[in-house]
């Protein structure tokens, strides 16, 4: 299984609990990390056997600028679903983290793998 990632996709979100968190963009930070089979694209040098990551990270933005939500939990299970459903990959391992959001750390977050059971 091959891996394509991009890491430290910066985003401005509205997420938290609090309801001043709700009035105030914070930075979040993505990292994504998809399995695909890269071994055509190789072969080839074509470009649409391989992942258009310039578009998984178009649609992650859009999502992010688009939807608020008062959990990372439901940020990163809503990211990982739409990835699974949009881009044909074996699976997605997101990390979310939302530095400042404890203080005296530098960053808390979220890892989770999620598998495409569509694709066999």
């Amino acid at each position: 299984m091959d891996k394509i990632f991009l890491k430290g996709l910066k985003l401005k979100t509205r997420i938290g609990l609090f309801d001043w968190e709700k009035q105030i963009d914070q930075i979040i930070n993505i990292d994504i990390e998809v399995g695909t089979d890269i071994k055509k694209a190789a072969e080839t040098d074509d470009v649409s056997y391989s992942l258009d990551y310039k578009a998984l990270s178009i649609k992650v933005k859009h999502y992010v600028d688009n939807n608020t939500h008062e959990l990372i939990e439901t940020l990163i299970e809503r990211l990982a679903s739409m990835i699974l459903t949009e881009f044909k990959v074996e699976y997605v391992t997101l990390s979310i983290g939302k530095p400042g959001a404890i203080r005296g750390s530098q960053d808390v977050g979220i890892i989770i793998t999620r598998e495409n059971h569509r694709i066999s």
